[in-house]
C-alpha cells in the first residue's frame, strides 16, 4: 500500500497547491512606456522631471476646465450634482478614447503625451474627490436617496463610459483599417 507524499512538517500536500505549481508563470509586466525603457544593470534612470512637469501642466489645465464647468452649470445646495457627474463621465469617456488611440493608432506617440493628456488633463478634469464630498454632503443634508443615487450612478456611468468609448474607438479604428483608411 503506497502512502501519499508528505510535506516537511508531516502534513499531506494540498492538491490545489501542487496543481498551481505546475502552471507556467505569466510573462513579466511591461515597463510603463511613460517612464522610459527598461534599465540595464548599473544604468541610471533618466530624469522624471519632464514627466512630472507634463502631469502638473496638464493637471492644471484639466482642473481649470472642470472649474469652468462648475461655474457655467452650478449645482444648488442639496440638489443632485449633475455637473460633477457629467464631468466624471465625460472625462472617463475621453480616457477610453485616448488610451485606445494611443495603443491602436499612435503607439509611438511622444513620451509625454500620455502623462500630459491622461494623468494630467483628464486626471485634473475628473474629480472623484468632489464626487465623494458631494455624496457626504447629500447624506449629511438629509438626502440619502440622492446620495446613494450619486454614489451608484457615478461609478456605473464612469465605468460604462470608459469601456464603451474605448470599445467604440477601437472598433472605429479597426473598421477604418478594414476599409483601407490610413487610420
Amino acid at each position: 500500500m503506497s502512502h501519499p507524499p508528505h510535506t516537511p512538517d508531516g502534513a499531506a500536500p494540498d492538491p490545489a497547491e501542487s496543481h498551481r505549481a505546475n502552471l507556467p508563470l505569466p510573462p513579466p509586466e511591461p515597463v510603463d512606456p511613460d517612464l522610459g525603457p527598461e534599465l540595464a544593470p548599473g544604468e541610471r534612470p533618466e530624469s522624471q522631471a519632464p514627466v512630472l512637469l507634463a502631469i502638473a501642466l496638464g493637471g492644471g489645465l484639466g482642473a481649470v476646465i472642470r472649474y469652468g464647468a462648475t461655474v457655467l452649470w452650478p449645482t444648488p445646495a442639496g440638489a443632485f450634482p449633475w455637473t460633477i457627474l457629467a464631468v466624471n463621465v465625460v472625462g472617463c469617456a475621453a480616457m477610453g478614447v485616448l488610451m485606445a488611440l494611443l495603443t491602436e493608432v499612435w503607439p509611438k506617440a511622444p513620451r509625454l503625451a500620455r502623462p500630459f493628456l491622461g494623468t494630467g488633463v483628464l486626471g485634473g478634469f475628473t474629480t472623484f474627490s468632489t464626487y465623494a464630498v458631494d455624496v457626504q454632503t447629500l447624506f449629511d443634508g438629509g438626502s440619502p436617496g440622492r446620495a446613494l443615487g450619486t454614489l451608484a450612478l457615478t461609478v456605473a456611468a464612469a465605468l460604462a463610459a470608459v469601456a464603451g468609448a474605448s470599445w467604440l474607438t477601437r472598433s472605429a479604428v479597426r473598421l477604418g483599417r478594414a476599409e483601407g483608411s490610413p487610420a
